[in-house]
């Protein structure tokens, strides 16, 4: 049945609590640069147009929608102020935050609008209810000057999740982030609706500050300011470290980002680890379980509330049952030998997750939902021999090419297939003519104008974001990324990562005939590390026990060794041995590439 856009009850929800907002909407860092804008979504107001699946325009509506909102007596919260809510929960003395956005500017005008409408409370307790960068990298807005006494919650591993992602695989994530989130496409009713999750992410200043107090267990509970908290752990949802929880003197969940207005991710577009749709459905209903009869109102990171009992069972079946059938449906194809993509061409929604606003694919999608379930029980081999070894894409795409006839004919076919309307095969014909001949102008174009077709028919806002940014990329070049999410996280790091994150930069086979070892003395933690380079890896032992030659010990504090990986130069170091391993070892350190290309070769 077609969905029923008459139903208006996620725009009464949405505006319900509305207390005020800033005007202009658009908040600006120390120089006055904008970090967060949405003065160009006036379109969204106007009807849809034919550039935007109607579905995701109606999304776009819903999340564009920005202020402070009250949720229930003492609870309130910031949304559309960047890509995720925050939340305030006023306290005896002060307000708890919960997730403090992406940058800090943006948290700190979140928190000026609260104290504006709520008074002058000072920030008491901050949870973190994840281990991603739009949940925490707003932390230093919410406490300018350090956390001080302040207790900062966290799920157990928040920091070890939070470094993988943002800190080891960061230039990666951020550059296909780049994609997904269309940063380099004008906001437009062309370009840039939302993200599906929100209307867009901010490009301030990210910080974070470790938290002090972590939760390790469902059940455990603990007290803010006065305020009882309840908490129910859920590990591998929606990250891998995550956690939900209950306010029993409010009758208010927050859901975190295991239960949004949409179907999320299961491995999402920029990469990160494949989530366990099995163990996701599984702590949904733990949840119902544990909290429902105790709850009026819930609410996430992202997205408006759910009000009344009987509507927050009827919004949390409909994401249990969405995650449970995804898994289900998979791995029944699956043991009959489908592989991952033609199981996602295979299943389809029933009809009562089909039919719900908050199962629509506008973040995550059936079809790569499926294909991440696929991975993660039988990895990226679909058991085809021929897919054992072939060759990397530019090489492969010189051979089809070749046995085509030539760049001029695949660049003819791939145009009849788009004339026809089969723009999956021509995008397919048209990208091994890119990768063949990436200089050929005819070429870019025509795949250019048949990605711009895929993205505006696509109900997925990451999807129409990888679309549309590769056809701009095609068409004008590569823009760098707004915002990096490593730099600023680095002060929160510890010395064990800060070297884990030289240890990626190493080009092996460069260092392969190279051995040296350096101790790293700590005067401020009292902490040795050896940095062993062997074979070409480099080794790190905390506090070792052994006693071999070492080539150099550096006595030092993190704060040194910051400035060392900043660039800061060792002349002053503090050291024995020779120095000139140290040169040694910078040198065979890559820099990551920030705009490495994804269209072209």
């Amino acid at each position: 049945m077609p969905l029923n856009f008459d139903d208006r009850t996620d725009f009464d929800n949405a505006d319900r609590g509305f207390i005020a907002t800033i005007d202009p909407m658009v908040i600006r860092n120390a120089e006055g640069e904008p970090v967060f804008d949405l003065s160009g979504y006036g379109y969204l107001a106007e009807p849809c147009p034919d550039t935007v699946d109607p579905s995701l325009f109606r999304q776009a509506q819903l999340v564009v929608k920005n202020g402070l909102y009250e949720v229930a007596e003492g609870i309130y919260q910031i949304r559309g102020f960047d890509l995720s809510n925050m939340t305030l929960v006023e306290g005896d003395t002060g307000v708890i935050v919960i997730d403090p956005l992406i940058s800090a500017e943006c948290a700190a005008a979140g928190l000026a609008l609260y104290r504006e409408h709520r008074g002058q409370r000072p920030v008491t307790a901050l949870i973190y209810t994840h281990s991603h960068a739009d949940h925490f990298g707003g932390a230093a807005g919410v406490l300018p000057d350090g956390p001080g006494d302040v207790p900062i919650l966290a799920p157990e591993g928040f920091m070890a999740e939070a470094v993988s992602e943002n800190v080891y695989a960061g230039t990666a994530m951020n550059r296909r982030a780049t994609y997904m989130y269309g940063y380099g496409l004008p906001i437009s009713a062309e370009g840039q609706v939302s993200t599906g999750l929100g209307i867009r992410g901010s490009s301030g200043t990210i910080s974070l500050i470790p938290p002090t107090v972590d939760i390790t267990h469902t059940g455990q509970q603990e007290t803010l300011d006065g305020v009882p908290i309840v908490f129910q752990v859920t590990p591998g949802t929606e990250a891998p470290a995550e956690m939900n929880f209950h306010f029993p003197r409010h009758r208010v969940l927050c859901l975190a980002e295991n239960a949004t207005h949409n179907q999320h991710n299961l491995l999402t577009l920029r990469g990160a680890q494949i989530r366990d749709a099995r163990a996701w459905s599984h702590y949904i209903d733990e949840a119902i379980e544990l909290f429902l009869d105790d709850a009026d109102v819930a609410f996430a990171s992202h997205h408006w509330p759910t009000w009344g009992r009987e509507n927050i069972l009827d919004f949390l079946t409909v994401q249990r049952d969405l995650y449970q059938y995804l898994h289900d449906q998979t791995l029944r194809l699956l043991n009959q030998g489908l592989t991952g993509t033609e199981i996602a061409e295979e299943i389809e929604l029933s009809p009562g997750l089909n039919d719900a606003w908050s199962a629509r694919g506008y973040y995550g999608s059936v079809s790569h939902n499926v294909k991440a379930i696929y991975q993660r029980y039988l990895g990226w081999f679909d058991g085809r021999p021929s897919s054992l070894w072939q060759h990397p894409p530019q090489a492969q795409a010189t051979r089809y090419v070749e046995a085509f006839g030539g760049v001029d004919v695949v660049i003819a076919k791939g145009s009849e297939y788009a004339d026809k309307g089969d723009l999956r095969f021509a995008a397919e014909l048209l990208g091994q003519a890119v990768f063949a001949d990436p200089d050929n102008i005819d070429a870019r174009n025509a795949l250019a104008e048949v990605y711009t077709r895929l993205g505006y028919g696509a109900e997925n806002a990451t999807w129409r974001g990888f679309y549309l940014t590769g056809a701009h990329e095609l068409r004008h070049g590569i823009d760098p990324a707004p915002i990096s999410t490593g730099a600023g996280m680095a002060a929160a790091l510890s010395v064990e990562q800060l070297f884990d994150t030289v240890a990626i930069r190493v080009d092996g086979p460069r260092a392969a005939h190279e051995k040296f070892r350096i101790d790293w003395k700590f005067t401020d933690s009292g902490q040795t590390v050896r940095l062993s380079l062997s074979n070409g890896a480099l080794i790190r032992t905390v506090d070792p026990r052994t006693q071999p030659k070492v080539d150099l010990t550096v006595t030092l504090t993190k704060a040194d060794l910051l400035g060392l990986l900043a660039g800061g130069g060792f002349d002053g170091l503090d050291s024995t041995g020779d120095v000139g391993v140290l040169t040694r070892l910078l040198g065979f350190l890559d820099a990551p590439d920030p705009i490495f290309p994804i269209v072209t070769p």
